[in-house]
């Protein structure tokens, strides 16, 4: 079962690999990454080669438990990114939880995470290479810590695995999980302050590590080598304990999950309730609005994009006051505005099958893409304009407010319509309906990256008016030229505002079924 499941994985990247040149490109540009990472390690260890048994305990200690926590947190974050091997797709087919179990272990240590993960924990023998002794223990207990790694990343999996099964849990947990993440700047730069006042203090966090699960099979070599033998067989006990903890609770979620199904979502619904559709006119741009708009309120996919917007005025703010740069937090609108502008730049994407209706029912083009603006606009304008006089209001400069208000809404409606157009042409690999939020095609993150790139840039330079303008009259500190900025800023971007659902419709009519076509291939 292991070469099995191993050689499945393999093909599946081949031919991942073989469908872009893309994914290639992707593939090269991550193993030169990662090579270079483990460069880096191995001179770091060769440079600790020549320091003090307690200081190399320290780095190693702190940097272990790093690589298990993280191992250990990075399911939760990345749920369905690398989908192979995942129970859910492996509990359809009749397999015993024990042997099922040696094959993923084994073909995690043979993944490309795994196989990292432990040539990194090979080189802490390096660092010992004054002592042989610890230098052969170090080439034991760093493998048994890479395994622990990936056991319990595995464990974690499963577990998720059985509560994902039912969807306000994968909905709730997974904005949870990531609005940390996105604070982890903030968090860093209040971290760092104290760390820096209180650096003394790492060989004591390392020393009590070094007697958890996280940092304990990372000091038994610092043990050996300063002569307590005693203490190494005790923290080595723990590993082992550790090891075998994780094995066991993995076992009884694997074989719980295996026989889990997922439970529907089951809700009573009145006759002649519509919901947003009452509320839209009853046209074929109404009812896509209305349609789009319901997307936004239930579907987690849609929804997961907009947790950026409460997040990027607190990072602005945070900013501003570490670097003593007051105009950030003006920056505020405008960056929301670039954000929730391309939201529905993988509108169409998201439809996925769902898009046959469109095209069997002879929907215009331009009924499509202004549909879809309406809904996004119908919250997007509010918040745009909250924000920004939110902003202007915390600094106290009320004068800069027409000139901010005409940058951000004018980038807000040029960004609806570049993503009107752009949505009618590129078909995104995305979640498929019914998927974690934060789940993502095998190898689709590099091209999604490089697309989202090039359209930030198409809208810098269709909005470069408005920008020029704003940043003139905060210079200036001119009035008179903000409200030149708000006039310009809703006139340039109402006008591409409509000339994007103009041809973004021109284009969704000629290449409909193509579109519809790639978005099966995709599903």
């Amino acid at each position: 079962m292991v070469a099995h499941l191993l050689t499945l994985r393999l093909l599946v990247m081949r031919n991942t690999i073989a469908r872009s040149p893309w994914q290639l490109v992707a593939v090269i540009v991550g193993a030169v990454y990662g090579f270079g990472i483990l460069l880096a390690i191995a001179a770091g260890m060769v440079i600790l080669n020549s320091a003090s048994a307690h200081f190399i305990r320290t780095i190693e200690v702190l940097a272990g438990s790093a690589t298990i926590a993280g191992w250990v947190v990075v399911p939760l974050l990345t749920s369905g990114i690398d989908s192979t091997l995942s129970v859910a797709r492996l509990k359809v087919f009749p397999l015993a939880p024990d042997r099922l179990l040696v094959a993923l272990a084994v073909c995690g240590m043979l993944g490309v995470p795994g196989a990292v993960t432990l040539l990194a924990g090979l080189t802490t023998a390096i660092s010992w290479a004054h002592h042989p002794g610890a230098a052969i223990v170090a080439l034991f207990t760093s493998t048994l810590g890479v395994i622990t790694c990936v056991c319990a990343s595995r464990m974690v999996e499963s577990l998720n695995t059985g509560l994902a099964a039912h969807r306000r849990y994968r909905e709730i947990g997974g904005v949870l999980i990531l609005i940390p993440l996105l604070l982890l700047g903030p968090i860093i730069t209040v971290l760092s302050r104290g760390l820096t006042n209180a650096s003394r203090t790492l060989p004591a966090v390392a020393k009590g590590l070094s007697w958890s699960p996280l940092g304990a099979a990372w000091s038994v070599p610092a043990e050996v080598s300063t002569g307590h033998p005693l203490t190494a067989l005790a923290k080595l006990a723990i590993a082992l304990a550790t090891l075998a903890a994780v094995v066991l609770i993995w076992r009884r979620s694997l074989a719980i999950a295996l026989v889990t199904t997922q439970q529907p979502a089951s809700k009573t619904v009145q006759a002649g309730a519509i919901g947003l559709f009452r509320r839209f006119p009853a046209t074929p741009t109404g009812a896509i609005a209305a349609r789009s708009l319901t997307y936004w309120m239930r579907d987690p996919r849609y929804s997961r994009q907009l947790i950026l917007i409460p997040i990027f005025p607190i990072l602005l703010y945070v900013n501003s006051r570490t670097t003593h740069l007051e105009g950030l937090i003006a920056a505020s609108g405008p960056i929301v505005a670039v954000l929730v502008s391309l939201t529905i730049f993988a509108d169409l994407s998201y439809d996925s099958t769902a898009f046959a209706a469109h095209v069997s029912a002879g929907v215009r083009g331009t009924a499509d893409r202004a549909g879809r603006v309406i809904a996004v606009a119908s919250f997007a304008v509010p918040i745009v304009i909250g924000i920004t006089i939110g902003s202007v209001a915390l600094m106290g400069t009320w004068e800069a407010l027409p000139g901010v208000l005409g940058l951000s809404l004018g980038i807000l409606l040029s960004g609806f319509g570049l993503s009107s157009v752009s949505s009618a042409r590129i078909v995104l690999p995305v979640p498929s309906p019914g998927d974690s939020p934060f789940a993502a095609k095998t190898g689709a993150g590099f091209t999604t990256a490089v697309t989202t790139f090039a359209t930030w840039g198409l809208l810098a330079l269709l909005s470069l008016p408005e920008i020029v303008l704003a940043s003139v009259s905060g210079a200036l500190q001119s009035l008179p030229l903000g409200w030149v900025t708000l006039v310009v800023g809703l006139g340039l971007g109402a006008s591409l505002l409509a000339a994007g659902v103009r041809i973004g419709g021109r284009e969704l009519e000629a290449r409909g079924p193509e579109l519809l076509a790639r978005l099966r291939v995709q599903q």
